[in-house]
């Protein structure tokens, strides 16, 4: 943990969670508005480690991301990059501007290392998230941009949602990453299941494939991932995981946020909503390999979920992952988490 951050830890979790992040990203958006302020969070919070590794078809600057869900209208993007993370994802972006769930909906469990949040995808829309992407892109930075459906939307209509985001954001993104298992959307996971998974996938490799044949400069198919739940059972991850390779879908994310509260210590854990830190960490990364087993390894693993320093990303990289993506492992251990983590997996 940096010096400054073990200044301001304490602050940030006197305050409300949610207010506390409103804190961080509204600062870390005008921070990394212009160079000098991305400078200035270089100096403070050490320079990405450079240790490149092909992904995707893409050059990561290291293996440490930074998973949807921090910034989830893509305003602090520049900035968060600044702290030595290898690929950013944003989101995750809906169509229409949407409030999200009621609050509160974010919860500190500090004896066990953990948040469970209930947000909801709350989120200013996809045209607003266009204006912040259309910023100039970091030096070698991946840019991932997560997509979801908007909570009104009916199951059955909800390609449509994210087929519109798609089309708005798509020539902004490295690559894009399909959600279907928030559970904080009603519904939403209904979406991992077999025969509605495909057929959303296909036709979201559908239009990508369409987006690409009207880009005259496109050298490349733009991938596609989907994110996965770590709640499902074996004869359900099976059904998904046949559904992607049947779409052709380039990767997965593993995993989402866990609706598990086994061994939890803090009051906390009566609260609804998805469970993300260390308590996520043994289940997620036992998902990631057995999504490698079970593919073969045909499509790179991401794996995010509880990896809250070096040994924990280095325990996923070793189950088959290809990258690891951090959130709550940065809220507890600073962003000097970051550089430890990319040197570890150098």
């Amino acid at each position: 943990m940096s010096a400054m951050y073990g200044i301001l830890k304490p602050l940030l979790f006197a305050q409300d969670p949610e207010a506390a992040h409103h804190v961080v990203i509204d600062n870390l958006a005008r921070t990394g508005s212009h160079a000098v302020g991305r400078a200035a969070l270089r100096a403070a919070f050490g320079a990405r480690v450079d240790a490149p590794v092909d992904v995707l078809g893409l050059r990561f600057p290291n293996r440490v991301g930074l998973a949807a869900g921090l910034d989830k209208d893509a305003t602090a993007w520049r900035g968060l990059a600044a702290l030595g993370f290898g690929h950013i994802e944003v989101g995750t972006i809906t169509p229409r501007a949407q409030p999200g769930n009621p609050k509160p909906r974010i919860f500190r469990l500090r004896e066990d290392r953990a948040l469970i949040n209930r947000m909801g995808f709350p989120g200013l829309g996809m045209d607003h998230a266009a204006e912040h992407l259309a910023a100039k892109k970091p030096a070698g930075l991946v840019l991932g941009v997560n997509i979801g459906k908007n909570k009104d939307t009916p199951l059955e209509e909800a390609a449509q949602d994210y087929l519109a985001v798609m089309d708005r954001l798509a020539s902004f993104a490295d690559y894009l990453t399909v959600n279907v298992s928030s559970p904080n959307t009603p519904g939403l996971r209904k979406l991992q299941t077999g025969a509605r998974l495909e057929a959303l996938l296909r036709q979201v490799v559908e239009r990508r494939d369409a987006l690409r044949g009207a880009d005259p400069v496109a050298e490349r198919p733009l991938p596609v991932l989907v994110k996965l739940a770590p709640d499902l059972s074996d004869a359900d991850l099976d059904d998904a995981l046949e559904a992607v390779d049947r779409a052709g879908i380039d990767g997965v994310i593993a995993t989402n946020t866990t609706l598990d509260r086994d061994g939890l210590a803090s009051e906390a854990r009566s609260e609804t909503g998805g469970l993300s830190g260390a308590p996520l960490t043994v289940r997620a990364t036992r998902m990631v390999a057995e999504i490698v087993r079970r593919t073969g390894g045909r499509r790179p693993v991401i794996a995010v979920g509880g990896v809250m320093g070096p040994d924990d990303a280095r325990a996923k990289i070793d189950a088959g992952a290809a990258l690891v993506q951090l959130y709550t492992g940065l809220i507890y251990g600073g962003p000097g988490v970051v550089s430890d983590i990319a040197r570890a997996l150098a």
